[in-house]
């Protein structure tokens, strides 16, 4: 029996020598498969459309929402607008009411109302072996062929933009799962505060990444998600062949966030990070960036600059220059395997 994987992202260099193997050249598709690039971008004629597929495993309650919106996240960070959602819904054999139906179904419909997408249709069925729900969706989106920003497009001596905080998503997990141990050690406002990120700050960054390409010349974005920050700044890099230096006191990290991973001893830099934009541009379009992003309240930062390749995946702590944390797995494993009562 060969080696299994741990639970999470497969092996990135594996991926990466599957994808050079298997993957075939076709002069329609504008942005192919590669590490770092969470969609593709495909020529239609005079069009240019943009598909993402995510599947949704960990998320307790919510999962249609968590399903719209992390796909139409990858859509809006190649620059494109999401139009149309499908979802693969795997629901779990003898735990699975008429009423848990319904409540998933009007949980995607509003979501995509709320978006601006249209739910077209999908597939749904009761699964054994399933101990929760796993929604699988695709989104298909439009982009204009001057503002697709995939990862890859990163430049040497860019900018890189922090849009909100980090560890969004990950808040709002732990909240979640671990409501019932965490009520005994928090008060009531701090819990539901924390479940609540999902709203506010929001796992969506749809509304920023329009904003950002629609405002300045952007040359990558990405939204960071499974391993947290650091993986998303690295696939960035890897994405473009570039170097990074990371500024980690410019790293926005909610109190929230930082009481909950002290909490379960988890490194918000690893910690699932939906919520969270990366946007990597020229220097002289940072200042414009800044200040209409700070007009409008929504926090943003400069948290690096993209390097030579050589120069390898670094990080600026306390004036000190240390490796960038790599992480095999998401640090919200962690709370899976810590018994709490």
């Amino acid at each position: 029996m060969g080696r299994t994987f741990p639970v999470g992202k497969l092996d990135a260099k594996l991926l990466a020598k599957l994808i050079k193997k298997y993957y075939r050249k076709n002069k329609a598709l504008i942005v192919p498969p590669k590490i770092g690039e969470d969609a593709a971008v495909i020529k239609e004629n005079a069009k240019y459309l943009v598909l993402t597929t995510d599947p949704i495993t960990l998320a307790k309650g919510e999962v249609g929402l968590y399903s719209v919106i992390i796909n139409a996240n990858d859509i809006a960070s190649m620059g494109g607008e999401p139009k149309w959602f499908l979802s693969a819904n795997l629901l779990p054999e003898g735990k699975t009411t008429k009423a848990d139906v319904e409540s998933l179904f009007k949980n995607i419909s509003q979501v995509c109302q709320d978006l601006g997408i249209l739910w077209i249709g999908g597939h749904i069925e009761i699964t054994s072996g399933l101990k929760r729900p796993i929604v699988v969706g695709e989104m298909i989106g439009t982009v204009k062929r001057d503002k697709i920003t995939p990862s890859s497009n990163s430049r040497i001596d860019d900018d890189l933009l922090l849009v909100k905080g980090i560890a969004i998503e990950g808040t709002a997990i732990i909240a979640r799962e671990k409501e019932k141990y965490l009520k005994r050690r928090f008060s009531s406002s701090f819990l539901e505060r924390a479940k609540n990120f999902l709203i506010k700050p929001g796992i969506s960054i749809l509304k920023e990444a329009l904003l950002a390409n629609n405002s300045v010349r952007i040359n990558a974005m990405h939204d960071p998600t499974e391993g947290g920050l650091s993986t998303g700044i690295m696939e960035v890099a890897q994405a473009s062949e570039k170097g990074v230096l990371v500024f980690f006191e410019q790293i926005k990290i909610y109190d929230e966030a930082k009481i909950l991973c002290k909490e379960f001893s988890l490194d918000p830099l690893g910690l699932i990070a939906s919520g969270s934009l990366l946007i990597s541009l020229n220097p002289e379009e940072s200042p414009k960036l800044i200040k209409l992003f700070q007009r409008k309240g929504i926090p943003i930062s400069i948290i690096g600059k993209i390097k030579k390749k050589d120069f390898g995946f670094k990080m600026k702590v306390n004036g000190k220059i240390k490796k960038l944390p790599k992480f095999k797995v998401d640090e919200i494993t962690k709370i899976y395997r810590r018994k709490t009562r």
